[in-house]
Parts: structure tokens; sequence; C-alpha cells
């Protein structure tokens, strides 16, 4: 399986630190994320009552004519980490302006995985220094391909 990776949340946050976490899920969403059919797009992470839950992460059903009637796919689940983990997190993200994104889904040894990360949002001014490098670097390889 080709790894998920939420794209969105590298441009709009300062990833600061990563975690992997292991996901709650039932039998035919496993397969639907083997399969590739998940979205983090729009997807975030909260921390309730010492639990850490994914929210708005879509998974499509693996099969359509075979799903259960009350699926849904953007339904909450959770989060599995070491006490340890949640409770250090829990402290972090009381500091002003951190906050837990999902950045990619994968499998290690069969089983599947979240890397989630704490990060900081970032300032419009520094995505744009981000979008003119990546302009810039693009019209370098444009010039340098026309030359050779």
């Amino acid at each position: 399986m080709k790894p998920i990776v939420n794209k969105r949340a590298y441009f709009d946050y300062e990833i600061l630190e990563k975690y992997e976490a292991g996901i709650e899920l039932l039998g035919n969403e496993v397969k639907s994320i083997k399969k590739g059919q998940v979205s983090l797009k729009g997807s975030f992470v909260i921390i309730k009552k010492d639990e850490v839950y994914l929210l708005n992460a879509h998974i499509s059903p693996y099969q359509v004519r075979n799903t259960p009637s009350n699926y849904n796919p953007l339904r909450t689940r959770r989060l599995l980490l070491h006490k340890s983990e949640i409770k250090g997190l829990i402290g972090k993200v009381k500091q002003k302006g951190l906050t837990l994104v999902p950045l990619r889904i994968y499998t290690k040894r069969g089983k599947i995985k979240i890397e989630i990360g704490l990060a900081r949002a970032k300032k419009k001014v520094d995505k744009r220094d981000k979008i003119k490098e990546r302009e810039i670097k693009r019209e370098m390889e444009r010039i340098l391909k026309g030359k050779i």
C-alpha cells in the first residue's frame, strides 16, 4: 500500500513533532484504506477525556453494494496511543497556537497506522514565500531544460 499523505497539512502548518498511532477501524474500512480509498483533506485530531480522536477523515465504502445501511464515511475514529503520549500531547496542545493534524496513513507490518503531527499554523506571509520559492525553482528548471 502506498502511503496517503495530507499535503495540505504540510502547506498550512509548521510541523513541530510527529507521533505514530494505531487507528480503530471496522473490517471494511481496513480493506478500503489498503485499496487507497481514504482522504485526510479537512480532517483534524482532537483530545477528549484522555482519548484521541480523528474527525472528518473520509474512508469510502469498500464495496458500495455490501456496505451496511448505517455506515458513515466521516465517522469519528479513536486513535490508539500510550497514556504517557496522550498526557504529553494534552500539555502541549494547551499551549497557545498548537494543534494536532493527521499527516499520513500507511501500513506497518500489516497494521494500519496514522502519523499525527503537533503543529503551529503558518502565517500568510510564510505561505506566500513558499509559493514564490516553488515558482522560482520551476522557472530555473525551464531555463536549464531549454539550454541543455
